[in-house]
């Protein structure tokens, strides 16, 4: 059984063609290429599709297309074809040449020979190559991502895990030698005032930036496991305790905190520990977000935590009454009277602040966003952000990293 139908791979070969007059090339879980049907055999060699293979396992850790020297002087890059959480393959935007010049071709087509290919195929197979600026090399690596997700309509769930936790892996390592640059090792007690405060007014990314720079003094602290397990669950235990004083109606986060706990005891390393405590982070979030600390009836609250645990998920309001145990007509009325918005806009709203988060944090196209926040369909999406921020998701991208 083939990984794609032709159709899809042409479809995508063709616009990726035109925008950088390269060629995509399909490779299998090992590595070897399969599609187009018409290629040479240096394509095959053994350390071309081991080198394949070993970066298409560093682009599903690293959540992204993964770029690399195929030969000296030769570059190519690999993108992963990843449904839910099972990889297919990899498509490959290409093969490059540095520098076209006779000195730097010989030095490849002979180390395509000592790898085991034949001297005029090799020849054949690098004078063949089209020269290509570096600097345009993650552009279509990350073009090419897009066009694969755009036209399968894949959902890479484990890319995207991935890339969100590689990326609070690198703020973290900078805030750990930011610290060790200013010999500060305590722990940073007041900040996680800060960080119920950031929480309570909605700054998903100032929450995270707070809690990632927590972590990093956490670890410096005390490297020791067992301290930094402590200390995390000494930190949910801060948040919860507080968000249930403001409002007792925030029990049910006792329960959900308890499960956490469960799993920070369990952790195995510190990224595992990290990711655990990300994923509570949010879920954390999710509760006061929609709760804040205004009283609500139990009714209503059941309700906004059925909506916190699944709104990126299609959620009828039948399911919400039930969840609340009340009629589709009363938890209506009952949910705008407390939050001043309909069911709807309560999914919406966490949506968007999701969706917020992603474009801050990771390299996301808006249609995977759209998917991965519950859209489903990139314009909604898009006409939904302009609705709630008062600007298109690709200008607040911009307006953050600027």
């Amino acid at each position: 059984m083939s990984i794609l139908s032709k159709r899809l791979f042409g479809s995508v070969a063709k616009d990726y063609r035109v925008a950088y007059g390269l060629e995509v090339s399909l490779a299998n879980a090992e590595g070897h290429v399969v599609m187009p049907e018409a290629l040479g055999p240096i394509m095959n060699l053994p350390s071309l599709c081991h080198l394949r293979w070993h970066n298409l396992s560093e682009s599903v850790r690293w959540g992204e297309p993964q770029v690399f020297f195929a030969a000296p002087g030769i570059m190519s890059w690999i993108v992963p074809m990843v449904e839910h959480t099972e990889l297919k393959g990899g498509l490959c935007g290409g093969y490059i040449l540095l520098e076209d010049d006779a000195a730097s071709i010989n030095v490849a087509v002979n180390y395509l020979v000592g790898e085991g290919g034949k001297r005029k195929e090799a020849l054949q197979f690098v004078q063949g190559l089209e020269t290509f600026e570096q600097e345009r090399v993650r552009e279509a690596a990350d073009n090419l991502y897009d066009l694969f997700y755009q036209y399968s309509g894949w959902n890479p769930l484990s890319l995207k895990r991935n890339r969100d936790q590689m990326q609070q892996q690198r703020q973290i390592a900078e805030e750990i030698h930011q610290r060790k640059v200013e010999q500060n090792r305590a722990y940073p007690y007041d900040d996680e005032r800060i960080l119920l405060s950031l929480i309570r007014v909605g700054d998903r990314a100032g929450a995270r930036k707070m809690f990632n720079k927590m972590l990093a003094a956490m670890f410096l602290y005390s490297p020791k496991p067992v301290v930094v397990r402590a200390r995390a669950i000494e930190m949910m235990g801060y948040l919860v305790r507080t968000a249930v004083e403001d409002s007792p109606l925030a029990e049910p986060l006792l329960e959900r905190h308890m499960q956490w706990i469960e799993r920070i005891v369990e952790t195995n390393d510190f990224d595992d520990l990290c990711n655990v405590l990300s994923e509570a982070l949010d879920d954390f979030m999710n509760s006061i977000f929609l709760q804040g600390v205004s009283p609500v009836s139990p009714a209503v609250s059941k309700a906004l935590d059925y909506i916190a645990a699944n709104y990126t998920e299609p959620i009828a309001l039948e399911e919400i009454a039930a969840a609340a145990g009340l009629s589709t007509f009363r938890i209506a009325h009952l949910l705008k009277a407390a939050t001043g918005k309909t069911a709807l806009q309560n999914i919406h709203y966490l949506r968007i602040q999701e969706a917020r988060r992603l474009l801050e944090t990771s390299d996301m196209s808006c249609t995977d966003i759209a998917y991965e926040t519950g859209f489903g369909d990139q314009s909604y999406f898009i006409k939904q952000f302009r609705k709630w921020m008062g600007i298109t998701p690709a200008k607040y991208r911009k307006s953050c990293r600027t």
